[in-house]
């Protein structure tokens, strides 16, 4: 069973936009942050935007300007609004959440399985 589901991504012209949803599993106790990451070919996975426990948004500078958060660590959900895209916004986007699987389990980090994001004219 996924603890957290993704969807969104595809592929879109330079300057389109994209948006990309992530929810956690019902099956989840609580979830105390969310980020969105992604990962280029070649490249190291990168921090695109996050939530915190104390509910501050943090963006990438390459983000900031063109991509928009909405969220709620309480509600389990985390979407990110990409505008403006660019080629080098290809990536594949992956969720990411500390989350507690139950009442007594204790706070772990946990990844989807990705989406793919293609800019491409």
């Amino acid at each position: 069973q996924e603890l957290l589901v993704e969807s969104g991504g595809g592929l879109v012209q330079p300057g389109g936009s994209l948006r990309l949803s992530c929810a956690a599993s019902g099956v989840i106790f609580s979830v105390d942050a969310m980020g969105w990451y992604r990962q280029a070919p070649g490249k190291e996975r990168e921090l695109v935007t996050s939530i915190t426990s104390d509910g501050v948004t943090h963006y990438a500078e390459y983000a900031k300007g063109r991509f928009t958060t909405s969220g709620d660590n309480a509600k389990k959900v985390l979407d990110v609004q990409m505008s403006d895209l660019k080629p080098e916004d290809t990536a594949v986007y992956y969720c990411y959440a500390r989350m507690r699987e139950n009442k007594l389990s204790p706070i772990r980090g946990y990844w989807g399985q990705g989406t793919q994001v293609t800019v491409s004219s």
